[in-house]
């Protein structure tokens, strides 16, 4: 039998794509496996939100062809779709497919004559003309890899994972119900390379959450690019609150929990619901990305550093053991020491669980793309090691507040012979005595630290 394996870049958003490619070639007959010297496929979702990301897939595609120098190396995701030349001039890479064309992966890999499912002739170099698979012009890179990518704001249909294939996938299935953003921050490539905003029809929403709870989900992770925008574009137009109220009472569904929300949709209504029901998780994945107010305006946000305060605050009084946390960037173009101060200042102020620390990366194609930083990227380096270390201080500082509390987790896959990692509603890690099943919950009590083994 033929074998494939994939490769995860990104956000919750990719994780949900990278189950769709999964399912496609599962689907075909083609069998799974861990180790990429043992498949005839490999498949590499990407992203490109950093100039880091880029370069950490390029180096995954040159560590698998090294390592297996057969196997047919598939690049997808959002830096395919933004660079396919510069991906398919990388000596082992047969074929770049742009998020325009993703739901066909694994046909234009499988369905031909020429690409039969056997091991001998997935091994071959020369994939069947891509002409032939769509009716799109499709170009053709200098080199021996194929491309196969399209006009992103055409009407790409919204992909999504089966809950079949994504219920196995991990303890805690992402279901992506939102693909797209309107906004243009002026540092975000991210509407370039996924479109314009869709969203999945709530009966589908419905439908995709029964049978993940069928298939033994006890947890799920609604996902999006710009979730909060969910269900504007559908005629009759829908509102997230609507689905997630839906799923609350149409589904059995142990816990509902959101990836990440823009200050703009946490909403007093918005908080009302998480705080109405003990089956959605109690935390929130805000962006913040500064705290100056004049860097705020050149990135294009639409908020201020005050507004952005008053709705974190507006959680922790109606949520107050609710996890919080943020994306920051440093180092966006003239950003001053003062403007570094106020988002240190604003930071410390609020009752963060947890920081994701970003240094800004110019992306090609955006607003800000050609301006010079005017930060020195040693300062950048030190701006960033800072808030760092404040973001480990505010974990610390939660912790520490919700220890001795009494709740529920749920079990992960990461283990050993003496404990089990658990995931509690506001996001903190426990470490539970045993090696326990995955995704099981427990009662426990909140250690003060992440390492403390607790009883089971």
């Amino acid at each position: 039998m033929a074998t494939f394996a994939v490769h995860n870049f990104g956000c919750r958003a990719t994780d949900a794509d990278a189950a769709a490619i999964r399912h496609q070639f599962l689907s075909r007959g083609l069998s799974l496996v861990s180790d990429d010297s043992a498949a005839d496929v490999v498949v590499l979702n990407t992203c490109t939100v950093t100039a880091a990301a880029d370069a950490q897939a390029r180096e995954a595609v040159r560590k698998i062809h090294r390592a297996n120098p057969a196997a047919r190396i598939v690049v997808t995701g959002c830096y395919a779709q933004r660079a396919p030349d510069e991906l398919a001039a990388i000596p082992g890479v047969d074929l770049v497919v742009g998020n325009s064309h993703q739901s066909e992966i694994a046909g234009a890999v499988c369905d031909r004559n020429e690409i039969a499912l056997a091991e001998t002739n997935l091994r071959r170099r020369d994939l069947v003309p891509l002409s032939t698979i769509h009716a799109d012009p499709l170009s053709l890179s200098r080199g021996p890899a194929k491309i196969l990518t399209g006009d992103i704001f055409a009407d790409v249909p919204m992909s999504f994972a089966l809950p079949q294939a994504a219920a196995g996938d991990r303890t805690r299935p992402i279901l992506k119900i939102q693909d797209g953003c309107n906004n243009r921050c002026s540092y975000c490539v991210i509407p370039f390379v996924r479109g314009a905003s869709r969203s999945l029809a709530p009966d589908v929403v419905i439908e995709d959450v029964r049978a993940l709870v069928a298939s033994g989900a006890k947890e799920i992770v609604l996902s999006g690019i710009n979730l909060g925008s969910y269900g504007r574009d559908l005629s009759p137009r829908a509102e997230l609150a609507a689905v997630v109220r839906r799923i609350l009472n149409e589904t059995d569904l142990d816990q509902l929990r959101f990836s990440s929300i823009e200050p703009q949709d946490v909403t007093e209504d918005f908080v009302s619901l998480v705080a109405s029901s003990q089956r959605i998780a109690p935390h929130f994945h805000v962006p913040l990305q500064s705290g100056s107010n004049r860097i705020l305006r050149a990135m294009r946000r639409w908020y201020r550093a005050e507004h952005y305060a008053e709705r974190i605050k507006r959680i922790r009084t109606m949520l107050p053991n609710a996890g919080i946390g943020a994306d920051v960037i440093v180092g966006f173009p003239a950003e001053s020491e003062e403007d570094f101060q106020a988002t240190v200042e604003l930071i410390e102020g609020l009752p963060f669980a947890y920081l994701h620390v970003f240094s800004f990366s110019a992306r090609p194609g955006t607003e800000v793309a050609k301006l010079q930083s005017g930060v020195a990227g040693h300062v950048i380096r030190n701006r960033a090691r800072t808030l760092r270390a404040l973001g480990e201080k505010k974990s610390a500082e939660f912790r520490a507040a919700q220890a001795g509390c009494r709740t529920r987790a749920l079990t992960l896959r990461r283990s050993s012979d003496h404990w089990t990692e658990a995931l509690t509603g506001n996001y903190l890690k426990v470490r539970i005595a045993g090696a326990l099943p995955a995704n099981e919950w427990h009662e426990v009590t909140i250690p003060a630290s992440a390492k403390e083994i607790m009883p089971s």
